[in-house]
């Protein structure tokens, strides 16, 4: 049965590793949404936000549209800053790519570390994502940001170094279950 692991959090949460990490060790297809759009930023001497927020959703399209075609048993994982758009958009895509588990490893940081990283990577951010600007808005979605909450959620707490440990056991337990688990295309997992 079709699964996705999201790998979910604010703009630099730690996502795009952990995600990495997640696909490597259980050698799955990854998916990013930056990946995805980054090549069509390059073609556009001129990106403004909302540009980019247009050429995300596409990116985001281009995700699901994947993973619907993807066989039954394919498991994704899927980095993405997913509160970017309302989560019914998201329960929609994944009713359409008919998965039947998701797993959500949300990305919890602290404000402090987050403008931290996110400063760190202005030199080399590609041109079009925000810049030094964007840090107080940053800040915020810190302190408010929350998971999506629409299947197994795994907190990884990216403050905290004992966290990382647990995460790859613990994902290793939940998909051996999951793959015990024999659903008809009722959703059990997902969280309407």
């Amino acid at each position: 049965m079709k699964t996705v692991i999201l790998v979910n959090g604010i703009p630099a949460s730690g996502k795009s590793t952990t995600a990495a990490q997640i696909a490597d060790y259980f050698t799955c297809p990854y998916l990013s949404i930056d990946t995805i759009k980054e090549p069509f930023m390059g073609l556009y001497h001129d990106v403004d936000r909302k540009l980019n927020r247009k050429l995300g959703q596409a990116a985001y399209q281009v995700i699901w549209n994947t993973i619907a075609q993807a066989p039954d048993e394919c498991v994704y994982v899927v980095d993405a800053w997913f509160g970017f758009r309302p989560r019914e958009e998201l329960l929609q895509y994944v009713e359409q790519s008919d998965v039947h588990h998701v797993i959500e490893v949300w990305n919890q940081v602290s404000p402090e570390t987050v403008v931290e990283r996110y400063k760190q990577r202005l030199p080399y951010r590609r041109k079009g994502h925000p810049g030094a600007e964007y840090l107080p808005e940053l800040e915020t979605l810190a302190r408010k940001a929350q998971p999506m909450n629409i299947g197994k959620l795994i907190w990884l707490d990216q403050d905290d170094t004992p966290s990382h440990a647990k995460l790859l056991p613990e994902l290793s337990a939940l998909m051996a279950t999951l793959s015990q688990v024999k659903t008809s295309p009722v959703k059990k997992t997902i969280n309407y």
